[in-house]
């Protein structure tokens, strides 16, 4: 069974709008040039029965006035003697109204109605009636009145068949239907190729769209042509290769989030269980700062889940207000000292006596410096040694403070550096983290017209770039 095609199909809509003005098109043209040539045709035929009947008259009027003719005897063997007798009929009418004389030999019913007959004694000229005879023959006939000194004849008729004619004209016309088809033929031909070549990847995009739609992301469409088409099955390709790729790292973002959560909790119940069952002061106390310090990590984890929470739902807001960037970028470097000194890291500041204001969020930058020098701390290589992190703040120019940190440790590869923002992305899967950090930090940054860049070589260290807009006054 054929599938039938729905009214909201562009196949429909084609056939409907198109092809169907198209069609009506030629039709309206093949109309018209129907009826031109029909009109041609009768009009050739009017005229070639009215140049006869003139050239007969004439001969009878002048035949009229000359006394020596006999003027009945003239009109019969006028008639008689009709050279187109085989194709046209010549008829003589009285003043009756009444066929006396025909070249064929047949009178026709003396109830037959001539209107061209009528026209002609009222207009006292042309009289032309085109219609059905007695035996349903399609016919034309022309009268034209004689003046005669005779009063027996008042006119001569002549009568055509136009089947010959009509039978022109239906050739004609199926020459033209002909014409319009070869015309419609190679237009359909086109036309179904071309909405073939839409339609086609179309529902191959349709289908591939509801395979995405149900989370499988394996399905790719072949794109046959770079027109826009083309370039939108490339399009659809391109965003099935990104939403399989976040939804692995959605997958391995949930898998190391699980993982980083149990950790600390494992840490924190492994410590707890052990000092509740052990009464030693140094156990406990070293139990304590274990449990505070997986704590703190949970705490921080959980802060940038809620804060990413925030962005996707676009309840992420700043506090804003001019403030003394310096200060946050040394109170998160404060918080980070001890651990870099227990890591053997060390940490290189030269601290500027003033930098312009900035007008922003105080607790979000601290946020993002935290953010960095942790991974700064955390992706330095131990087999550096010294391992350093070293931080400047400058003035970049009238307008932007630029705030760089720089370690010299793992460095990231060519290939993850340009997706190292993204969220849930994590270039090193051997350190923890939720790999939602950095994009949170970019957010933030941008949304204080900022920008983040993070330049690095592999096994030379990483550099992350910070410029935030000053203050004009």
């Amino acid at each position: 069974m054929r599938r039938k095609v729905a009214k909201d199909s562009i196949i429909y809509r084609w056939l409907f709008n198109n092809l169907g003005i198209l069609i009506l098109i030629l039709l309206v043209i093949a109309t018209i040039l129907i009826y031109v040539v029909q009109n041609y045709y009768y009009q050739s035929t009017e005229q070639y029965i009215k140049s006869k009947l003139t050239t007969i008259t004439s001969v009878l009027n002048r035949y009229s006035a000359d006394s020596t003719r006999n003027f009945s005897t003239e009109v019969r063997n006028i008639v008689e003697t009709f050279s187109d007798k085989d194709k046209i009929e010549l008829m003589v009418i009285n003043s009756k109204g009444l066929v006396v004389i025909t070249s064929s030999g047949f009178s026709p019913d003396s109830s037959t109605v001539m209107e061209d007959y009528d026209l002609a004694i009222e207009n006292n000229g042309f009289g032309n009636w085109v219609g059905t005879a007695d035996n349903n023959e399609k016919i034309m006939a022309v009268s034209y009145p004689i003046s005669s000194k005779s009063s027996d004849y008042s006119a001569m008729r002549v009568v055509v068949s136009l089947n010959e004619v009509d039978n022109h004209i239906l050739n004609l016309t199926i020459i033209v239907v002909i014409g319009c088809l070869l015309v419609l033929l190679p237009i359909i031909l086109s036309g179904m190729y071309f909405v073939g070549s839409i339609v086609k990847p179309v529902q191959k995009l349709n289908a591939a769209t509801r395979k995405f739609a149900m989370g499988d992301f394996s399905e790719r469409i072949t794109a046959y042509s770079n027109d826009e088409l083309g370039q939108l099955c490339k399009s659809i390709n391109n965003m099935a290769d990104e939403l399989s790729t976040a939804d692995a790292m959605k997958n391995e973002f949930i898998s190391s989030v699980s993982h980083e959560l149990r950790t600390p909790l494992t840490a924190i119940k492994g410590w707890a269980e052990t000092i509740d069952a052990d009464n030693d002061a140094e156990t406990t106390r070293k139990g304590i700062r274990v449990i505070v310090s997986e704590t703190e990590r949970l705490s921080q984890m959980v802060e940038e889940l809620l804060d990413f929470s925030r962005m996707q739902n676009g309840r992420f807001t700043l506090q804003m207000d001019t403030m003394d960037i310096l200060a946050e970028l040394e109170d998160a470097i404060l918080i980070y000292t001890e651990k870099a000194k227990h890591d053997d890291i060390k940490i290189d500041y030269n601290a500027p006596e003033m930098l312009p204001f900035i007008y922003g969020d105080k607790n979000r930058l601290r946020q993002v410096f935290i953010n960095i020098i942790d991974n700064a701390i955390k992706y330095s290589n131990p087999e550096n040694h010294p391992s350093i992190v070293r931080i400047t703040a400058i003035q970049e120019n009238e307008d932007y403070i630029h705030i760089a940190i720089q370690d010299n440790g793992f460095g990231i590869s060519a290939s993850d550096l340009p997706k190292i923002k993204t969220k849930f992305y994590k270039a090193n899967h051997t350190k923890r983290g939720s790999g939602i950090g950095l994009a949170v930090a970019d957010e933030i940054i941008s949304m204080h017209k900022g920008k983040l860049d993070i330049t690095s070589e592999e096994n030379i260290g990483t550099t992350v770039h910070i410029l935030l807009p000053i203050v004009k006054t």
